[in-house]
């Protein structure tokens, strides 16, 4: 396949998977990024001397194809990966009157028995709340998420009509669910809910083991994705912001379909570094030949950059998924004031907690080193993204003090909020059918990114598996050889009965 040469678009995790895999097959690759970085959605700042998570970003075991891009990054060290599952979960209230703490962890035995001793002993629901529970699981057990009638569901009508209660919804329900697919547990697609349930708690033993980055995001992707397509010889221009794919047919005896890559002016130039800004300047009003094209960007910018030639009432059926915001909320106490590295919460605006605090540099501050940084990561953050930080304040710093004592009386170094507006596309009901496959019909040009068909949530898993499956149409489309690096097959991934 030498000589081939295959335009990426977008340096995301979709983005950085696909230049690898193809960059692997032999063919010539051209990443193009509009930032001043890789690693799209997942990327890091300094604040005080912090580094600083844009998002706080997990994965389970079960995650094949995501794992297995760490490895190819040489990143499998900076992770820490769970030996079994284990999840406290903390609840508000004065602990006379109810029980506050509660344990989620699996046992030796296989799946779906893995879970069972977990849930038999879970103090937030009541003994029939907890046998309702698991026949509800029985029940999902039995569901085919591709089925077109599951789609069009919702998850709380679901469970409602398998006799879960409000309190086991919000109380162990949501847990999973809203984290996973970041819309409200109750709007949730019953499809993809099905999907994590089936894949991570009842599949294989190990399945959902959580794993949490060790450093920060733009070194755990960006920078060492930077590193890997250098060496691989990838061309990667930053500050490159595509324009336009022109189509020209049979443009050259033998080659076929060629397309034209339109770059123009880069919206963050004036804010980017010297080398960006030289990066950017390059680019300006550049056109770059290519036989194939992956566009691995959002979906109102993939439908824009749509040519005329692929467009059709898919990509207008694909715009309409829309998006859900998450609300990270970042605290630096003066000590420490969580034990574990991270814990979850009912009845309270705290949904998930993580210890940023070896991360994000504070351990080595000689300054700061008896402090702790806690990010609280909030999904289905509708009703909170546009809540000023001021108010957000007041909100949660009552809240962490009703879940850590310690709070209570430790001074807050430090307070900032993050907000991703659009985190994820709508998980809502009917949006399978909306979400469109890696091919679009006209042979070398191919999509990526976690909002198009790939059977799992909008995750960095369903990231990773988009730009898999738009390399392997690119490698067909150009009769390249396929390599190692293909989509896992479901079964082997998710168990037979996922």
């Amino acid at each position: 396949m030498t000589g081939r040469r295959v335009v990426v678009i977008g340096g995301g995790l979709a983005g950085i998977t696909a230049a690898i895999a193809l960059r692997e097959s032999g063919i010539d690759v051209t990443l193009l990024e509009a930032r001043p970085r890789l690693g799209g959605a997942t990327c890091s700042f300094t604040r005080d001397g912090l580094v600083v998570d844009n998002g706080q970003h997990v994965f389970l075991r079960c995650c094949a194809a995501y794992r297995g891009l760490l490895t190819r990054l040489g990143m499998t060290d900076a992770v820490k990966l769970q030996d079994r599952f284990d999840v406290t979960v903390l609840r508000p209230g004065p602990a006379i009157r109810q029980r506050r703490h509660a344990r989620l962890r699996r046992n030796a035995l296989p799946g779906p028995l893995h879970m069972a001793l977990a849930l038999a002993s879970y103090p937030l629901l009541s003994f029939s709340e907890r046998l309702r529970v698991a026949r509800a699981a029985l029940a999902m057990k039995r569901l085919d998420p591709t089925d077109p009638a599951v789609d069009e569901l919702a998850l709380g009508d679901w469970l409602a009509a398998r006799g879960q209660s409000e309190q086991a919804r919000r109380a162990l329900w949501d847990l999973f669910t809203v984290s996973a697919l970041n819309i409200a547990g109750d709007d949730a697609n019953l499809a993809l809910a099905a999907t994590v349930v089936k894949t991570a708690l009842l599949g294989a033993r190990d399945a959902a083991d959580i794993g949490v980055p060790a450093v920060p995001l733009g070194d755990l992707h960006g920078g060492a994705a930077m590193d890997v397509l250098q060496r691989l010889g990838a061309e990667v221009r930053l500050g490159a912001k595509v324009t336009a794919i022109d189509v020209a047919q049979d443009s050259l005896p033998g080659i076929g379909r060629m397309f034209t890559v339109r770059l123009g002016r880069h919206a963050d130039r004036e804010t980017a570094s010297p080398l960006d800004r030289n990066a950017a300047t390059a680019a300006n009003g550049m056109a770059i030949e290519a036989d194939g094209v992956i566009i691995a960007v959002p979906p109102d910018t993939a439908a824009r950059l749509l040519p005329s030639a692929a467009a059709s009432a898919a990509s207008a059926a694909w715009q309409g998924l829309g998006s859900s915001p998450i609300v990270n909320v970042h605290v630096v106490y003066d000590r420490r004031v969580m034990k574990l590295p991270f814990v979850a919460a009912v009845d309270s605006p705290v949904q998930w907690v993580f210890d940023r605090t070896e991360p994000s540099g504070l351990a080595r501050d000689q300054a700061r080193a008896a402090g702790q940084y806690l990010a609280v990561s909030v999904s289905a953050a509708d009703e909170m993204v546009d809540i000023p930080a001021a108010r957000l304040r007041e909100i949660f710093l009552p809240a962490l003090g009703e879940l850590f004592p310690a709070a209570r009386t430790a001074r807050v170094t430090d307070f900032f909020v993050t907000r991703e507006r659009r985190a994820t596309f709508r998980q809502v009901p009917g949006c399978e059918r909306l979400r469109p496959s890696a091919a679009t019909g006209l042979p070398g040009l191919a999509l990526a990114g976690a909002w198009t068909d790939t059977g799992w949530p909008d995750t960095m898993e369903g990231a990773v598996r988009s730009g898999l499956n738009a390399a392997r149409e690119l490698r067909l489309a150009l009769d390249a050889p396929t390599q190692a690096m293909a989509v896992p097959h479901p079964a082997g991934v998710l168990g037979a009965d996922a």
